[in-house]
């Protein structure tokens, strides 16, 4: 937890890739990745959030839609650059092995139109798994279409259900399971760089792999106010028009999932503002339960990926006094983001 100097912290956060961890500050990006011969390589962006060169999008939920649609647009760009490192050192292996290997075409990373690609494929496949379903089979089992809470309780807990039975699931994956531990390894070391402590994998294995502001513990915030924000809606719709079904719920509900989102982040925001609040810590706990699952501790070779991340997204002036430099194989710094 953060200390209790008045110094400002410069907020930082992230996510697990394959082999690596990806941290992001104000200014940059830095995803760093275990390489197959053991060091630790790192590709640098300059980053500066459209919210910031934009001062009027700052405003309460609009800024929370557009930070979202930015970290996705990353997360999917970083996530491609780690995997295409791991595709490298595979190939590596088979020469090594006397394997025959076909010859790919170099590239230098997603571009963000692929990004935006592979985002928008995502969504239509998570609406309608997440979204549209449960309320295909809240209408159609459940003979409470024209009870607003009630329905949108009952969809809300399938939809709860759908996705614990999803995370759980893949879990067991070996490969999500070294996705999780990294995702620990990236909670311990903002937790540490939180509390102003030197970040050695000594230190910085000494914290937890909950973390109030991570994703996992938006997406059930996502859950609980889309519970009672599409509630309101379908009471008001059902005053308004006196009917109301399944296709009038998908066309109102679905233009309105980017303004939950945007509701959610603030709530996030909020509730990691007042963490020692009894009715905040309540609000946020199934989140940080969640997490159990998704975040898995890590080893110590892990948190030095955790932390070669996070020194470079903090840039040399103001990690220097907080990190013990790991080693690292390579330094990228591509374009500015």
């Amino acid at each position: 937890m953060p200390n209790n100097s008045e110094e400002k912290i410069m907020p930082v956060g992230g996510q697990a890739v394959i082999e690596g961890v990806m941290m992001r500050s104000p200014k940059r990006i830095a995803t760093a990745v275990r390489r197959a011969n053991g060091n630790i390589e790192v590709k640098v962006q300059e980053f500066e959030s459209l919210i910031s060169r934009k001062k009027f999008l700052d405003i309460p939920v609009l800024r929370g839609a557009i930070t979202l649609i930015e970290v996705m647009i990353l997360g999917i760009k970083t996530l491609q650059w780690s995997a295409d490192k791991a595709i490298e050192d595979e190939e590596q292996k088979e020469i090594a092995e006397g394997k025959k290997v076909k010859k790919k075409k170099k590239k230098e990373g997603m571009s963000t139109t692929s990004a935006v690609f592979s985002i928008g494929l995502a969504l239509i496949i998570g609406i309608g798994v997440f979204f549209a379903l449960p309320l295909y089979v809240t209408t159609n089992v459940f003979d409470i279409e024209k009870q607003a809470f009630a329905f949108n309780l009952v969809a809300g807990l399938i939809r709860i259900v759908l996705f614990l039975a999803y995370i759980w699931g893949i879990s067991f994956m070996k490969d999500v399971k070294r996705l999780f531990q990294y995702h620990g390894a990236e909670h311990k070391a903002v937790f540490a760089f939180e509390d102003r402590v030197r970040l050695s994998p000594e230190n910085v294995q000494k914290y937890s792999t909950f973390h109030p502001r991570c994703g996992t513990s938006f997406l059930v915030i996502v859950m609980l106010v889309s519970l009672i924000f599409f509630a309101l809606v379908d009471t008001v719709v059902m005053l308004t028009y006196g009917e109301i079904s399944l296709f009038i719920r998908l066309a109102t509900h679905l233009p309105l999932i980017p303004l939950v989102g945007g509701l959610s982040y603030e709530a996030l925001k909020l509730s990691a503002k007042n963490i020692e609040n009894p009715l905040v810590r309540a609000l946020i706990m199934p989140g940080l339960g969640l997490q159990r699952i998704t975040t898995s501790q890590p080893d110590d070779q892990q948190v030095e990926v955790a932390i070669a991340a996070l020194q470079a997204a903090l840039g040399e002036e103001y990690s220097s006094e907080l990190v013990d430099e790991p080693q690292i194989d390579s330094l990228v710094i591509p374009e500015t983001a």
